[in-house]
């Protein structure tokens, strides 16, 4: 049995060095496996410092715990894993050195500690299990850890060992946790069935526990609810889902203390980020649900802000952020026409609902310090009151009226300092953008910023204020993101959106200010800017909207600007326009009319997917067109040289003119009007291609008249 160590720290010590030295010179085998019980034992025993663990490796390296793992003969009267078990303690005992658990000999054990967690433990093998999982957490604290662990297989052994129930799955259930924080798309790219086993265990004793189990799995919960592939998907994903809505129903329609809601709501915001309301099945139950879920939300807000406790309201902050995500979620339902969840009468009681938490938030960052502009909070703040701001703007007006400077000194602080994302986790931001990119409130603001441009007061508060300038290097920033993004066929970036809502909002801006187009000198770059941008989105069939978005901008701002010197013939102008007219031109085809054999009128198949979102712009660019004639001597040869003239003929040929409405003949009726009065070529072309027949044939009466009068 080899000698015993004494219980004095010296003589331990002495003791161990001596049994170290038999390990490193022994040549008989019992020898050395006598001096190594002793070792074990001491590690066990937690004797061994530091030094000791560092002279233990340096005496016996790798080498030694290798064998005893693969050895198969244990000594004589010793159980059959004796070997592997001192083999597990002493690579345990050299993981708790953060260099040697990151060591490749460990890092290729994985799947040896993995089928030890993940295999049935006797009573007599419990310390081996508590070895194995010693090393694989000092594993994942490496850098190199978390992706061998996913890769060497794991994963799955702790799913396994949890779902179960083996000695140890608590700590497996920990493990998980931990690898999931820093590795989850990994995670649930390599080992989603494993996953969503766990999630389906879980799920299942969320249900049935009735006790406080069930609050403590609201905090467990969260971390294994997937935001990619959506859990609606999978048949087994949706029965969790089920379990989880059951489970908050039964929780949120109790009596309970903040410290039991808080982890619920928690919860019920995670799922709304993975799956929005779909988790909520449709009826009765399902719509009672989701309006006591918002009201809740809505409660905890007014009680947080309306009088806030800066103490109290920094340590409600992650359960605020969890109400934001439901709150949002309550506005969107509320504004639902296909299949909603809320009946009309519940819709009225939320927005009320909602309105009055609104009004909280805005009090409180009508209260925000300079010092706390950075906190995420008001961030995240700011976010869901741009969501309220992007669909309601008659509700709160004088409120957001008075806090708009503040937005915009915000957004622009965010904006101008390229504001880094100590941000919170994505799951209490409620965004989809890794916590390495900055904050960007401009994108949230912007929906809102394009309802209130269109109001007086509010738009001259955004004016005094600086907005202008500031979205118009926004503008510019967002481009160059767009312009480094891969091509790809998946829906829309939140540059191009946030593109396409700035147009939005600098289209109001030329038609209730013009003044400001024409004053303020950054517009001249943005010109400038959209003249290069419109060529480059132009063979882009997947962002026709956000080209027909530039080119009514440009087309409506160059009438403005047209003194301008980038406007004069160079050549970025004559491409902007040569673009324009082609994306103009290609919106109307000619196809056969059902029950008849003509052809009609009707919108290019390229278009039509888009044309509900390019419509209004088609036909604003068609009039901005037809205002930018009479101001650019060389405009109708771009048009001339694009052969507009002669395809738009052959187009009104060859349909019938009862498929043409009234707003399209006045579309193309205002265009060749103005070529015809501002360019002789232009003229004799129309004439040429039989435009007085087609203007008389369509009905556009004022094309006839300026034809004959010429």
């Amino acid at each position: 049995r080899g000698p015993t160590m004494a219980s004095g720290a010296g003589d331990g010590s002495g003791a161990l060095r001596r049994c170290l030295a038999v390990l490193r010179d022994a040549k008989d085998d019992n020898e050395q496996f006598a001096a190594l019980l002793l070792v074990t034992k001491a590690v066990k025993a937690g004797e061994v410092d530091a030094k000791t663990r560092r002279q233990i490796f340096d005496a016996i390296g790798f080498t030694f715990p290798n064998r005893l793992l693969t050895s198969r003969q244990p000594p004589a009267g010793c159980p059959e894993h004796t070997f592997r078990a001192l083999g597990l303690t002493l690579l345990a005992c050299f993981c708790t050195d953060p260099e040697l658990a990151g060591h490749s000999q460990i890092l290729n054990k994985i799947q040896a500690f993995s089928d030890v967690v993940a295999s049935p433990c006797p009573p007599e093998c419990t310390s081996m299990v508590d070895d194995a999982y010693q090393c694989l957490s000092a594993v994942l604290a490496t850098a190199r850890g978390p992706r061998e662990l996913v890769t060497k297989g794991a994963l799955s052994a702790l799913c396994q060992a949890y779902v179960s129930g083996t000695y140890g799955s608590d700590r497996a259930l920990t493990l998980l946790l931990g690898l999931l924080a820093v590795a989850e798309a990994k995670c649930w790219q390599r080992g989603s069935s494993h996953l969503l086993a766990v999630l389906s265990k879980l799920s299942s004793d969320f249900l049935k526990a009735e006790d406080l189990t069930k609050f403590e799995l609201c905090e467990v919960l969260p971390h294994f609810i997937p935001l990619s592939p959506p859990l609606t998907q999978d048949s087994q994903g949706s029965e969790c889902l089920r379990r989880l809505y059951e489970g908050l129903a039964h929780i949120l329609s109790s009596k309970l203390s903040h410290s039991q809601r808080d982890p619920a709501l928690k919860l019920a915001a995670c799922l709304v980020q993975a799956c929005g309301s779909d988790w909520i099945p449709a009826g009765s139950a399902g719509s009672k649900f989701l309006a006591l879920l918002v009201n809740l939300a809505c409660v905890e807000v007014r009680l947080t802000l309306e009088e806030p406790d800066p103490l109290v309201t920094e340590g409600k902050k992650e359960v605020m952020t969890a109400c934001y995500v439901l709150i949002e979620m309550g506005i969107q339902e509320c504004l639902r026409e296909e299949k909603p969840l809320l009946e009309d009468t519940q819709k009225m009681q939320l927005m009320r609902i909602m309105e009055e938490a609104f009004g909280a938030i805005i009090f409180y960052l009508s209260q925000v310090k300079q010092e706390e502009l950075q906190d995420p909070f008001v961030f995240a703040s700011v976010r869901v009151l741009g969501a309220w701001m992007a669909e309601e703007t008659s509700c709160l007006r004088q409120e957001i009226c008075e806090l708009l400077p503040f937005l915009v000194r915000y957004a622009a602080k965010l904006f101008r300092e390229g504001s880094p994302a100590e941000s919170l986790p994505e799951e209490e931001l409620g965004s989809t953008e890794g916590s390495g990119s900055a904050l960007d409130a401009l994108r949230f603001l912007l929906p809102g910023f394009c309802h209130l441009t269109a109001e007086d007061r509010p738009r001259d508060i955004l004016i005094s204020e600086g907005a202008p300038a500031l979205l118009c290097d926004y503008f510019q920033r967002q481009w160059e993101v767009l312009m480094s993004e891969p091509e790809s066929l998946a829906p829309l970036t939140n540059a191009e959106m946030s593109l396409q809502t700035a147009c939005g909002v600098f289209l109001n801006l030329v038609v209730t200010a013009p003044d400001v187009i024409r004053q303020d000198k950054t517009f001249s770059s943005l010109m400038s800017l959209l003249l290069k941008c419109l060529p480059r989105l132009l063979p882009h069939n997947d962002r026709l909207v956000l080209a027909a978005n530039v080119a009514t901008l440009g087309l409506m701002m160059a009438r403005i600007l047209a003194s301008s010197a980038v406007l004069q013939g160079t050549q970025p102008a004559k491409e902007f326009f040569g673009a324009a007219v082609r994306l103009l031109s290609q919106a109307h085809t000619a196809q056969a009319e059902p029950g008849s054999d003509g052809l009609a009128m009707a919108v290019s198949a390229t278009y039509a997917s888009a044309w509900a979102d390019v419509r209004e712009l088609w036909f604003l660019g068609m009039q901005a067109l037809a205002g930018c004639v009479p101001h650019f001597p060389w405009l109708p040869q771009i048009l001339l040289q694009a052969r507009w003239l002669e395809d738009l003929s052959e187009l009104l040929t060859r349909v019938a003119p009862a498929s043409v409405d009234f707003e399209l003949v006045t579309a193309f009726q205002g265009v060749l009007v103005e070529l015809a009065r501002a360019s002789k070529p232009c003229r004799d072309a129309i004439l040429l291609q039989h435009g007085r027949e087609w203007a008389n044939l369509f009905g556009m009466a004022a094309l006839e008249q300026c034809l004959c009068e010429q």
